[in-house]
């Protein structure tokens, strides 16, 4: 049942950032189910494992996967599904403890959220550079098949 209500939840954050944030509405669909994926597999992940990194760095490899495939699909740039998708995974919480932390005086709990946070920020990053890498090959793949039967049915 939590699968399913963050789904639903994921989908509609991910779709509500996409309006606001002036994604087209051809998109939203798309991107919302990419975010939503992301999310789900965050979720799963956190079943199985505590690891933070492990978490964000399978999610963002998803919604990098997802996007680049969604964005082919309605010949859209990657960057909008990308953007409304990461915003379920972005460490708001732990970024406003960090700087409470701070602004309190207790700079050593402060230090290790902001050190928290850059780690789950480099685990999106790297996440979304594996995807990209790995999208990249099947991409060229892909555009091989396409050509080839394009080729094949204006001979035929």
């Amino acid at each position: 049942m939590e699968l399913v209500l963050g789904f639903i939840f994921s989908f509609l954050s991910t779709v509500g950032f996409g309006i606001i944030t002036n994604v087209p509405r051809r998109v939203l669909f798309l991107a919302g189910v990419t975010g939503a994926c992301g999310w789900t597999v965050y979720l799963l992940t956190v079943q199985v494992t505590g690891n933070l990194i492990l978490q964000n760095f399978l999610a963002a490899l998803t919604i990098g996967l997802l996007g680049n495939v969604s964005a082919i699909l309605i010949k859209a740039p990657v960057n909008m599904m990308y953007v409304p998708g990461l915003v379920s995974l972005v460490p708001g919480i732990i970024i406003y403890t960090s700087l409470k932390e701070f602004t309190l005086g207790n700079y050593l709990n402060a230090g290790r959220n902001l050190i928290k946070t850059l780690v789950i920020a480099m685990a999106i990053d790297i996440g979304f550079a594996i995807a990209e890498a790995i999208f990249r090959r099947i991409r060229r793949r892909l555009s091989r098949h396409s050509r080839g039967k394009k080729t094949k049915s204006v001979l035929d």
